[in-house]
Protein backbone atom coordinates (compact mmCIF):
# COMPACT_ATOMS: atom_id res chain seq x y z
CA UNK A 1 0.00 0.00 0.00
CA UNK A 2 2.90 2.22 0.94
CA UNK A 3 4.32 2.05 -2.42
CA UNK A 4 1.49 2.57 -4.02
CA UNK A 5 1.01 5.93 -2.87
CA UNK A 6 5.13 6.69 -3.17
CA UNK A 7 4.46 5.68 -7.02
CA UNK A 8 1.65 8.13 -7.20
CA UNK A 9 3.68 11.14 -5.45
CA UNK A 10 6.17 10.70 -7.49
CA UNK A 11 4.44 10.74 -10.84
CA UNK A 12 2.48 14.03 -9.24
CA UNK A 13 6.09 15.15 -8.68
CA UNK A 14 7.29 14.48 -11.99
CA UNK A 15 4.57 16.13 -13.51
CA UNK A 16 4.63 19.12 -11.66
CA UNK A 17 8.07 19.61 -12.63
CA UNK A 18 7.71 19.26 -15.75
CA UNK A 19 5.40 22.49 -15.58
CA UNK A 20 8.57 24.09 -13.77
CA UNK A 21 10.65 23.25 -16.72
CA UNK A 22 8.73 24.04 -19.28
CA UNK A 23 8.27 27.87 -19.95
CA UNK A 24 5.58 27.49 -22.50
CA UNK A 25 3.23 26.13 -19.72
CA UNK A 26 4.19 28.73 -18.05
CA UNK A 27 3.65 31.18 -20.17
CA UNK A 28 0.07 29.56 -20.81
CA UNK A 29 -1.09 29.33 -17.40
CA UNK A 30 0.28 33.36 -16.91
CA UNK A 31 -2.08 34.08 -19.25
CA UNK A 32 -5.03 32.48 -18.66
CA UNK A 33 -4.88 33.27 -14.79
CA UNK A 34 -4.41 37.32 -15.70
CA UNK A 35 -7.01 36.41 -18.06
CA UNK A 36 -9.66 35.08 -15.54
CA UNK A 37 -8.30 37.73 -13.27
CA UNK A 38 -9.64 40.57 -15.28
CA UNK A 39 -13.07 38.79 -16.11
CA UNK A 40 -13.79 38.65 -12.30
CA UNK A 41 -13.21 42.65 -12.11
CA UNK A 42 -15.25 44.04 -15.20
CA UNK A 43 -18.61 45.70 -15.00
CA UNK A 44 -21.08 43.97 -17.60
CA UNK A 45 -23.51 46.07 -19.70
CA UNK A 46 -26.13 44.29 -21.56
CA UNK A 47 -28.06 46.26 -24.14
CA UNK A 48 -28.52 47.63 -27.44
CA UNK A 49 -25.60 48.56 -29.91
CA UNK A 50 -26.90 50.93 -32.34
CA UNK A 51 -25.53 52.95 -35.71
CA UNK A 52 -27.41 56.52 -35.32
CA UNK A 53 -28.04 58.52 -38.57
CA UNK A 54 -27.91 62.36 -37.56
CA UNK A 55 -29.56 64.78 -39.65
CA UNK A 56 -29.26 68.83 -38.95
CA UNK A 57 -30.42 71.07 -41.62
CA UNK A 58 -28.32 74.47 -41.80
CA UNK A 59 -31.62 76.44 -42.01
CA UNK A 60 -35.20 76.09 -41.33
CA UNK A 61 -36.49 73.23 -42.17
CA UNK A 62 -39.50 72.75 -44.97
CA UNK A 63 -42.00 70.04 -44.90
CA UNK A 64 -42.29 68.50 -48.46
CA UNK A 65 -38.84 68.98 -49.63
CA UNK A 66 -35.13 68.65 -48.63
CA UNK A 67 -33.26 71.03 -46.56
CA UNK A 68 -29.04 71.57 -46.84
CA UNK A 69 -27.12 70.20 -43.44
CA UNK A 70 -25.01 68.35 -42.46
CA UNK A 71 -25.35 63.87 -42.26
CA UNK A 72 -23.49 62.38 -39.66
CA UNK A 73 -22.39 58.72 -38.41
CA UNK A 74 -22.51 57.86 -34.58
CA UNK A 75 -21.73 55.24 -32.84
CA UNK A 76 -25.23 54.89 -30.42
CA UNK A 77 -27.21 52.45 -28.57
CA UNK A 78 -28.12 53.73 -25.02
CA UNK A 79 -26.16 50.50 -23.36
CA UNK A 80 -23.25 51.10 -25.81
CA UNK A 81 -23.21 55.01 -25.05
CA UNK A 82 -22.99 54.24 -21.18
CA UNK A 83 -20.37 51.53 -21.53
CA UNK A 84 -18.07 54.07 -23.65
CA UNK A 85 -18.55 56.48 -21.52
CA UNK A 86 -16.99 54.55 -18.33
CA UNK A 87 -14.45 53.53 -20.68
CA UNK A 88 -13.77 57.15 -21.38
CA UNK A 89 -13.38 57.27 -17.17
CA UNK A 90 -11.08 54.00 -16.99
CA UNK A 91 -13.36 52.01 -16.64
CA UNK A 92 -13.46 49.19 -19.10
CA UNK A 93 -16.93 47.24 -18.75
CA UNK A 94 -17.83 43.46 -20.79
CA UNK A 95 -20.51 44.69 -23.40
CA UNK A 96 -23.28 41.56 -23.89
CA UNK A 97 -25.36 43.12 -27.26
CA UNK A 98 -25.70 41.85 -31.25
CA UNK A 99 -24.54 43.60 -34.35
CA UNK A 100 -25.02 41.99 -38.15
CA UNK A 101 -22.61 41.73 -40.20
CA UNK A 102 -23.35 44.37 -42.02
CA UNK A 103 -21.96 48.08 -43.02
CA UNK A 104 -23.51 49.26 -40.08
CA UNK A 105 -22.41 46.41 -37.55
CA UNK A 106 -18.91 46.76 -39.26
CA UNK A 107 -19.00 50.60 -38.61
CA UNK A 108 -19.53 49.72 -34.52
CA UNK A 109 -17.03 46.79 -34.32
CA UNK A 110 -14.39 48.56 -35.47
CA UNK A 111 -15.60 52.06 -33.61
CA UNK A 112 -15.47 49.18 -29.92
CA UNK A 113 -12.29 47.31 -31.17
CA UNK A 114 -10.65 50.28 -31.71
CA UNK A 115 -11.64 51.52 -27.44
CA UNK A 116 -9.62 48.36 -26.38
CA UNK A 117 -13.06 47.07 -25.46
CA UNK A 118 -13.69 43.07 -25.49
CA UNK A 119 -16.23 41.72 -28.03
CA UNK A 120 -16.65 38.68 -26.70
CA UNK A 121 -20.30 39.39 -25.81
CA UNK A 122 -21.24 40.70 -28.88
CA UNK A 123 -22.88 38.66 -30.62
CA UNK A 124 -22.16 38.47 -34.30
CA UNK A 125 -24.44 36.61 -37.45
CA UNK A 126 -25.05 37.14 -41.16
CA UNK A 127 -28.28 36.97 -40.44
CA UNK A 128 -28.54 39.79 -37.95
CA UNK A 129 -29.63 43.46 -38.97
CA UNK A 130 -28.00 46.12 -37.30
CA UNK A 131 -30.00 48.57 -35.46
CA UNK A 132 -30.29 51.82 -37.07
CA UNK A 133 -32.06 54.93 -35.64
CA UNK A 134 -32.43 57.98 -37.87
CA UNK A 135 -32.90 61.01 -36.47
CA UNK A 136 -33.24 64.58 -37.30
CA UNK A 137 -32.74 67.79 -35.41
CA UNK A 138 -33.77 71.45 -35.49
CA UNK A 139 -31.38 74.52 -35.80
CA UNK A 140 -31.17 74.29 -31.54
CA UNK A 141 -29.49 70.38 -31.21
CA UNK A 142 -32.99 69.24 -30.43
CA UNK A 143 -34.86 65.85 -31.62
CA UNK A 144 -37.04 67.21 -34.12
CA UNK A 145 -38.46 63.64 -35.71
CA UNK A 146 -36.77 60.18 -35.89
CA UNK A 147 -37.31 56.54 -36.52
CA UNK A 148 -36.17 53.30 -35.25
CA UNK A 149 -35.31 49.83 -36.36
CA UNK A 150 -34.24 48.09 -33.47
CA UNK A 151 -36.11 45.02 -33.43
CA UNK A 152 -33.06 43.34 -33.46
CA UNK A 153 -32.15 43.71 -30.21
CA UNK A 154 -35.27 42.17 -28.75
CA UNK A 155 -35.32 38.82 -31.28
CA UNK A 156 -31.47 38.29 -31.02
CA UNK A 157 -30.36 39.61 -27.19
CA UNK A 158 -31.86 36.17 -25.82
CA UNK A 159 -32.08 34.96 -22.55
CA UNK A 160 -29.62 31.83 -23.79
CA UNK A 161 -26.96 34.50 -25.05
CA UNK A 162 -27.30 36.01 -21.52
CA UNK A 163 -26.77 32.91 -20.07
CA UNK A 164 -23.90 32.13 -21.88
CA UNK A 165 -22.00 34.75 -20.18
CA UNK A 166 -23.04 33.87 -16.14
CA UNK A 167 -20.11 33.75 -14.61
CA UNK A 168 -18.94 37.13 -15.97
CA UNK A 169 -21.97 38.18 -14.54
CA UNK A 170 -21.05 36.69 -11.58
CA UNK A 171 -18.19 38.03 -10.98
CA UNK A 172 -19.01 41.33 -11.93
CA UNK A 173 -18.92 44.55 -9.63
CA UNK A 174 -22.30 45.69 -11.03
CA UNK A 175 -24.74 45.11 -13.99
CA UNK A 176 -26.58 47.45 -15.93
CA UNK A 177 -29.44 46.44 -18.55
CA UNK A 178 -31.46 48.72 -20.44
CA UNK A 179 -34.50 48.33 -21.64
CA UNK A 180 -33.90 47.79 -25.32
CA UNK A 181 -34.61 43.87 -24.46
CA UNK A 182 -37.62 41.63 -24.31
CA UNK A 183 -38.76 41.16 -20.83
CA UNK A 184 -37.89 37.36 -21.13
CA UNK A 185 -34.12 38.49 -21.59
CA UNK A 186 -34.52 41.22 -18.92
CA UNK A 187 -35.79 38.52 -16.91
CA UNK A 188 -32.70 36.29 -17.10
CA UNK A 189 -30.08 39.33 -16.41
CA UNK A 190 -31.80 39.93 -13.42
CA UNK A 191 -31.95 36.18 -11.86
CA UNK A 192 -28.22 36.18 -13.01
CA UNK A 193 -26.93 39.21 -11.39
CA UNK A 194 -29.48 38.21 -8.09
CA UNK A 195 -28.09 35.01 -7.82
CA UNK A 196 -25.03 36.02 -6.89
CA UNK A 197 -25.64 39.24 -5.54
CA UNK A 198 -24.24 41.23 -8.00
CA UNK A 199 -25.92 45.39 -7.91
CA UNK A 200 -28.48 45.83 -10.81
CA UNK A 201 -29.16 49.14 -12.57
CA UNK A 202 -31.51 49.53 -15.01
CA UNK A 203 -32.05 52.15 -17.42
CA UNK A 204 -35.70 52.33 -18.57
CA UNK A 205 -34.72 53.95 -22.26
CA UNK A 206 -37.99 55.36 -22.88
CA UNK A 207 -41.38 56.25 -21.84
CA UNK A 208 -42.68 52.90 -23.90
CA UNK A 209 -40.21 50.61 -22.76
CA UNK A 210 -39.94 51.99 -19.14
CA UNK A 211 -43.32 49.85 -18.93
CA UNK A 212 -40.72 46.37 -18.84
CA UNK A 213 -39.91 47.30 -14.60
CA UNK A 214 -43.08 45.69 -14.25
CA UNK A 215 -41.49 42.18 -13.96
CA UNK A 216 -38.24 43.33 -12.68
CA UNK A 217 -39.06 45.47 -9.87
CA UNK A 218 -37.81 43.41 -6.80
CA UNK A 219 -34.24 42.91 -8.62
CA UNK A 220 -33.39 46.53 -9.36
CA UNK A 221 -31.28 48.18 -7.53
CA UNK A 222 -31.34 51.33 -8.92
CA UNK A 223 -32.72 53.07 -12.07
CA UNK A 224 -32.27 55.96 -13.71
CA UNK A 225 -35.80 57.89 -15.56
CA UNK A 226 -36.36 61.04 -16.61
CA UNK A 227 -39.66 62.61 -15.47
CA UNK A 228 -42.07 61.02 -18.04
CA UNK A 229 -40.73 57.35 -17.51
CA UNK A 230 -40.97 58.04 -13.78
CA UNK A 231 -44.88 58.24 -13.92
CA UNK A 232 -45.56 55.94 -16.74
CA UNK A 233 -43.46 53.14 -14.49
CA UNK A 234 -45.29 53.84 -11.04
CA UNK A 235 -48.43 53.62 -13.36
CA UNK A 236 -46.75 50.09 -14.89
CA UNK A 237 -46.43 48.95 -11.51
CA UNK A 238 -50.04 50.22 -10.06
CA UNK A 239 -51.20 46.99 -12.46
CA UNK A 240 -51.86 49.42 -14.86
CA UNK A 241 -53.77 52.13 -13.02
CA UNK A 242 -53.16 55.47 -14.39
CA UNK A 243 -52.18 56.85 -11.19
CA UNK A 244 -49.73 59.97 -12.27
CA UNK A 245 -50.28 62.01 -15.12
CA UNK A 246 -48.00 62.97 -18.02
CA UNK A 247 -50.23 65.59 -18.85
CA UNK A 248 -50.34 67.21 -15.66
CA UNK A 249 -46.49 67.19 -15.18
CA UNK A 250 -46.07 68.98 -18.58
CA UNK A 251 -48.26 72.05 -17.40
CA UNK A 252 -46.44 71.83 -14.23
CA UNK A 253 -43.05 71.46 -16.17
CA UNK A 254 -44.03 74.97 -17.58
CA UNK A 255 -43.65 76.94 -14.67
CA UNK A 256 -40.13 76.14 -14.47
CA UNK A 257 -39.97 75.59 -10.65
CA UNK A 258 -38.43 72.23 -8.55
CA UNK A 259 -41.09 72.48 -5.94
CA UNK A 260 -43.91 72.58 -8.19
CA UNK A 261 -42.43 69.49 -10.25
CA UNK A 262 -41.86 67.67 -6.60
CA UNK A 263 -45.59 67.93 -5.90
CA UNK A 264 -45.91 65.71 -8.94
CA UNK A 265 -42.73 63.45 -9.29
CA UNK A 266 -43.00 62.66 -4.92
CA UNK A 267 -45.87 60.18 -4.96
CA UNK A 268 -44.12 58.48 -8.08
CA UNK A 269 -41.26 57.99 -6.77
CA UNK A 270 -42.07 56.77 -3.29
CA UNK A 271 -44.29 54.37 -5.33
CA UNK A 272 -41.21 52.90 -7.52
CA UNK A 273 -39.37 52.52 -4.16
CA UNK A 274 -42.08 50.67 -1.92
CA UNK A 275 -42.27 48.45 -5.13
CA UNK A 276 -38.21 47.18 -4.27
CA UNK A 277 -36.22 49.58 -6.24
CA UNK A 278 -33.93 50.56 -3.72
CA UNK A 279 -32.43 54.17 -5.54
CA UNK A 280 -34.14 55.80 -8.06
CA UNK A 281 -31.89 58.54 -10.01
CA UNK A 282 -34.39 60.83 -11.32
CA UNK A 283 -32.85 63.18 -13.78
CA UNK A 284 -35.15 66.44 -14.32
CA UNK A 285 -33.23 68.24 -17.33
CA UNK A 286 -32.00 71.94 -16.70
CA UNK A 287 -32.73 71.11 -12.89
CA UNK A 288 -30.28 68.25 -12.68
CA UNK A 289 -30.99 64.95 -10.76
CA UNK A 290 -32.82 63.99 -7.99
CA UNK A 291 -30.79 60.76 -5.78
CA UNK A 292 -34.04 59.17 -4.10
CA UNK A 293 -33.71 55.93 -1.59
CA UNK A 294 -35.82 54.64 1.70
CA UNK A 295 -32.41 55.73 3.60
CA UNK A 296 -29.42 57.93 3.42
CA UNK A 297 -25.96 57.42 2.33
CA UNK A 298 -25.40 54.15 4.43
CA UNK A 299 -28.40 52.53 3.13
CA UNK A 300 -27.91 53.58 -0.14
CA UNK A 301 -23.90 52.48 0.17
CA UNK A 302 -25.38 48.87 1.53
CA UNK A 303 -27.86 48.75 -1.46
CA UNK A 304 -24.95 49.13 -4.33
CA UNK A 305 -22.46 46.83 -2.21
CA UNK A 306 -19.61 45.20 -3.34
CA UNK A 307 -19.98 42.10 -2.21
CA UNK A 308 -16.50 40.34 -3.73
CA UNK A 309 -14.72 43.61 -2.61
CA UNK A 310 -13.98 44.99 -6.20
CA UNK A 311 -12.94 48.15 -4.75
CA UNK A 312 -9.66 46.90 -4.34
CA UNK A 313 -9.01 45.95 -8.07
CA UNK A 314 -7.25 48.56 -10.94
CA UNK A 315 -10.02 50.85 -11.10
CA UNK A 316 -9.69 52.62 -8.21
CA UNK A 317 -7.01 54.80 -9.40
CA UNK A 318 -7.26 58.09 -11.18
CA UNK A 319 -10.79 58.63 -10.85
CA UNK A 320 -11.44 57.80 -7.26
CA UNK A 321 -8.01 59.96 -6.45
CA UNK A 322 -9.15 62.77 -7.85
CA UNK A 323 -12.80 62.94 -7.25
CA UNK A 324 -12.12 62.18 -3.17
CA UNK A 325 -9.83 64.86 -2.74
CA UNK A 326 -12.55 67.42 -3.82
CA UNK A 327 -15.38 65.70 -2.96
CA UNK A 328 -15.03 64.32 0.53
CA UNK A 329 -17.03 61.05 1.20
CA UNK A 330 -18.69 62.63 4.44
CA UNK A 331 -20.57 65.58 3.40
CA UNK A 332 -23.87 64.22 4.18
CA UNK A 333 -23.19 61.82 7.49
CA UNK A 334 -25.13 64.30 9.63
CA UNK A 335 -28.37 64.52 7.89
CA UNK A 336 -27.89 60.57 7.60
CA UNK A 337 -28.36 60.56 11.48
CA UNK A 338 -31.17 62.99 11.45
CA UNK A 339 -32.92 60.37 8.78
CA UNK A 340 -32.67 56.90 10.44
CA UNK A 341 -36.28 56.67 11.67
CA UNK A 342 -38.09 58.80 9.09
CA UNK A 343 -40.85 57.09 6.83
CA UNK A 344 -39.63 59.74 4.36
CA UNK A 345 -37.80 58.93 1.41
CA UNK A 346 -34.58 60.73 1.51
CA UNK A 347 -33.91 62.92 -1.17
CA UNK A 348 -30.81 64.74 -2.50
CA UNK A 349 -30.98 67.40 -5.23
CA UNK A 350 -27.85 67.83 -7.24
CA UNK A 351 -28.12 71.20 -9.57
CA UNK A 352 -26.89 70.56 -13.33
CA UNK A 353 -24.22 72.79 -14.33
CA UNK A 354 -23.94 75.27 -16.92
CA UNK A 355 -22.98 74.28 -20.23
CA UNK A 356 -22.90 75.36 -23.80
CA UNK A 357 -25.16 73.01 -25.26
CA UNK A 358 -24.24 71.50 -28.80
CA UNK A 359 -26.99 68.43 -28.92
CA UNK A 360 -28.07 66.89 -25.91
CA UNK A 361 -28.25 63.33 -27.52
CA UNK A 362 -26.34 60.97 -25.37
CA UNK A 363 -26.41 63.42 -22.05
CA UNK A 364 -28.57 60.70 -20.06
CA UNK A 365 -26.59 57.94 -21.11
CA UNK A 366 -23.32 59.48 -19.91
CA UNK A 367 -24.77 60.54 -16.45
CA UNK A 368 -25.46 57.11 -16.03
CA UNK A 369 -21.66 56.50 -17.36
CA UNK A 370 -20.45 58.65 -15.51
CA UNK A 371 -21.87 57.00 -11.94
CA UNK A 372 -21.23 53.77 -12.57
CA UNK A 373 -17.25 54.07 -13.77
CA UNK A 374 -17.64 56.12 -10.20
CA UNK A 375 -18.94 53.43 -8.32
CA UNK A 376 -16.90 50.23 -9.80
CA UNK A 377 -13.93 53.35 -9.12
CA UNK A 378 -14.76 53.29 -5.15
CA UNK A 379 -16.56 55.98 -4.99
CA UNK A 380 -19.88 56.70 -2.72
CA UNK A 381 -23.46 57.29 -4.94
CA UNK A 382 -22.69 60.61 -3.64
CA UNK A 383 -19.62 61.25 -5.17
CA UNK A 384 -20.84 59.24 -8.51
CA UNK A 385 -24.39 60.90 -9.28
CA UNK A 386 -21.72 63.92 -8.95
CA UNK A 387 -19.48 62.59 -11.52
CA UNK A 388 -22.91 61.48 -13.01
CA UNK A 389 -23.34 65.22 -14.31
CA UNK A 390 -20.01 66.34 -14.58
CA UNK A 391 -19.91 64.26 -17.67
CA UNK A 392 -23.10 64.72 -18.80
CA UNK A 393 -22.44 68.16 -19.09
CA UNK A 394 -18.97 67.00 -20.91
CA UNK A 395 -22.03 65.27 -23.41
CA UNK A 396 -24.52 68.39 -24.24
CA UNK A 397 -20.91 70.17 -24.87
CA UNK A 398 -20.33 67.26 -27.71
CA UNK A 399 -21.25 66.65 -31.02
CA UNK A 400 -21.45 62.96 -30.60
CA UNK A 401 -23.30 61.00 -28.03
CA UNK A 402 -20.58 60.26 -26.18
CA UNK A 403 -17.26 62.94 -25.74
CA UNK A 404 -14.43 61.45 -27.66
CA UNK A 405 -12.44 62.48 -24.43
CA UNK A 406 -13.82 62.87 -20.78
CA UNK A 407 -10.54 64.60 -18.90
CA UNK A 408 -10.55 62.98 -15.53
CA UNK A 409 -9.02 66.28 -13.98
CA UNK A 410 -11.78 68.62 -15.45
CA UNK A 411 -14.97 66.37 -14.60
CA UNK A 412 -13.65 66.05 -10.91
CA UNK A 413 -13.64 70.03 -10.73
CA UNK A 414 -17.16 70.11 -12.21
CA UNK A 415 -18.35 67.19 -10.19
CA UNK A 416 -17.09 69.54 -6.79
CA UNK A 417 -19.21 72.09 -8.28
CA UNK A 418 -22.54 69.98 -7.88
CA UNK A 419 -21.53 67.70 -5.31
CA UNK A 420 -21.49 71.02 -2.73
CA UNK A 421 -24.34 72.75 -3.88
CA UNK A 422 -26.41 69.14 -3.22
CA UNK A 423 -29.35 69.86 -1.09
CA UNK A 424 -31.42 67.59 0.85
CA UNK A 425 -34.85 68.01 -0.21
CA UNK A 426 -38.03 67.43 1.92
CA UNK A 427 -40.67 64.98 0.84
CA UNK A 428 -44.04 64.86 2.40
CA UNK A 429 -45.18 61.44 0.75
CA UNK A 430 -45.02 58.58 3.20
CA UNK A 431 -43.06 55.27 1.89
CA UNK A 432 -45.78 52.37 2.92
CA UNK A 433 -44.83 48.62 2.44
Amino acid sequence: MEDSVRRRLDSISRHLLSWKSDPQILRANSVRSVQLKAVSSVPVVIGGMVLDIHAKPSTLAKPGTTTPGKITWLSGGVARNIAECMSKLGTKPFMISVLGLDVPGQFLLNAWSSSGLSTEGIQKHEDITTPVVSNIFDLDGELAAGVASVQTVEEKLTPEWIWHFRDTIHSAPLVMVDANMKPCSLEAACQIAEDAGVPLWFEPVSVTKSKRVVSIANSITCTSPNQDELLVMANALSSGNKLFSIQNLQKVRQEGSLESLMHILEPGICLLLEKGIKIVVLTLGLHGVLLCSRGGPNYMRSAMRDPKNHKSNSYRSLLYEVVSSSCPPDQFVCVERLKQHNSHPYIVHFPALPASVVSVTGAGDCLVGGILASICAGLDIMQSVAVGIAAAKGAVEAVGNVPSELCVERVADDAKKTYFSAKEVECLTQIHG
